[in-house]
């Protein structure tokens, strides 16, 4: 299992130079761990660069794999882990969904690239 953070799915969406890397890695919608905050942030994100059609198609896309709700077992973890790492409470939110899913987490964001479970896949500088 894996989970797909908010900045993978935007390279992967933007067709970035990144995109063979992210191919590779990118999970099959079963072993995809879309946990909610992912789509919220996504759908921001859609909305403001795409427009509403192609959000609600991305969105869609996301329930075919398997979301996850943010509950206290999450919460709690993830304020630990907002303690611990110094990390946003969104990516706490998202790191804490992997950990408690048995899963990893693909990123291409520098600031989880030396935690454990984490494939990070390094943008060009």
């Amino acid at each position: 299992m894996r989970v797909v953070d908010t900045s993978i799915w935007i390279e992967w969406l933007i067709d970035s130079p990144l995109k063979q890397a992210i191919v590779k890695e990118f999970p099959e919608a079963a072993h995809c761990i879309v946990p909610t905050i992912v789509q919220l942030e996504l759908y921001k994100w859609l909305l403001r660069q795409m427009g509403e059609t192609e959000a609600d198609q991305v969105i869609s896309f996301t329930q075919t794999c398997v979301v996850v709700q943010l509950d206290t077992k999450i919460a709690l973890q993830a304020a630990e882990l907002h303690r611990q790492y110094k990390l946003a409470t969104a990516d706490a939110i998202v790191y804490a969904t992997a950990l408690s899913n048995g899963a990893d987490l693909i990123t291409c964001d520098a600031h989880f690239a030396s935690l454990p479970n984490v494939v990070f896949i390094r943008k060009p500088s």
